[in-house]
């Protein structure tokens, strides 16, 4: 009889995945046009971004994308006897961050200290590091080097005591506030401006409705929902797609769903953009040494030889401009009574065997 860890090692579960495009884009780690890997169970998935490929073939440029942010968090927690202590204390380590700036590259080839966040509570110290970390998504990289800064922390004597070394102010795998306003992971924007006749043969509808459904839809009914930072009808269909055939910890789907899609009727056509905050993905660590994971990752051009962190961010403005290649087709689709459904029906009933 195996044991669990034998069958874990050998358990295997099968994701259908289709590559759909090309994509056309123009960014400053991707230009060109690129085919996609999205492993998922929503087949109808492919032929919705697939709708959204040809859209951005039809228009000069394509889709262009622009990496706005890049960096991983860990929060670690000390515990001081008072709130006098914990200020004194958190003083004293923003007036010493170089010494631990050094620490971490002394410790790592890949991370670098960027800098450090203090929230008071009470007798509670949280401290938000944030690093770079290369092509990596950084998870353990960051860890491992926040467990480096709280020893020596620790080592001055501040009168304060180790908490954990994840004080959830990370913000890691949750759907928060400060990961849009302080930045977590890679944040990319993706925009198109879509002549109207492209508007009106290419997705059945027009820029005033389909601006008018992001307005409705995506920024009020997103709102009284109660959504954080959040305004997007389905970024989590694409990205967990395209994490799950890249090897990414799909779990990071939780906050990669956050993102705001914005658009305008102009006099030259639609504009329409995803914006994609926390894109926590990597090119490196585990995951990416199965084979397939591996080709996939080949074929969209993240296995060249570059400076570090390029590869990453090449596959991250290919995940944003795959989520706004699918946020339009859907925000389109809804702007036509009983489209949305007869395109599930026809898919789905096709694919699955009659009872």
């Amino acid at each position: 009889m195996s044991t669990p860890d034998a069958d874990a090692r050998a358990a295997v579960t099968e994701i259908p995945t289709s590559w759909v495009g090309p994509i056309r884009i123009t960014g400053e780690a991707v230009t060109g046009e690129v085919s996609v890997p999205l492993a998922t169970y929503e087949t109808p998935l492919w032929p919705s971004v697939g709708r959204g490929a040809r859209i951005s073939r039809r228009v000069e440029g394509g889709i262009r994308t622009v990496v706005t942010g890049e960096r991983m968090t860990r929060s670690v927690l000390f515990v001081a006897p008072g709130a006098v202590a914990a200020q004194r204390a958190a003083r004293t380590i923003e007036a010493r961050l170089g010494e631990l700036q050094e620490l971490v590259e002394s410790g790592s080839r890949f991370a670098r200290l960027l800098e450090a966040h203090p929230e008071i509570v009470g007798n509670l110290l949280f401290v938000r590091f944030a690093f770079s970390t290369g092509d990596a998504s950084g998870h353990n990289m960051v860890t491992n080097a926040a467990d480096a800064l709280m020893e020596r922390i620790l080592s001055w004597g501040l009168g304060i005591d180790y908490g954990s070394i994840s004080g959830n102010y990370c913000s890691d795998k949750k759907a928060t506030a400060v990961n849009g306003i302080l930045g977590r992971g890679r944040s990319v924007v993706a925009e198109i401006l879509i002549p109207h006749e492209i508007v009106r043969d290419g997705l059945r509808s027009d820029a005033q409705r389909i601006t008018e459904m992001v307005v409705r839809k995506n920024l009020v009914g997103s709102t009284i929902a109660g959504a954080l930072r959040s305004a997007n009808a389905h970024y989590a269909n694409m990205l967990l797609a395209f994490y799950l055939a890249t090897g990414q910890d799909a779990a990071n789907i939780v906050e990669g769903s956050q993102g705001i899609t914005y658009a305008e009727h102009r006099e030259d056509g639609l504009y329409f953009s995803c914006t994609v905050p926390h894109l926590i993905v990597g090119t490196v660590g585990n995951g990416k040494h199965l084979p397939h994971i591996e080709e996939a990752l080949t074929r969209i051009g993240c296995r060249e030889p570059r400076e570090p962190g390029e590869n990453s961010r090449r596959l991250a403005e290919l995940m944003a401009a795959t989520v706004l290649c699918g946020e339009l087709s859907l925000i389109a689709a809804q702007t036509n009574p009983g489209e949305l459904m007869a395109a599930h029906l026809r898919i789905e009933r096709k694919e699955t065997p009659s009872a």
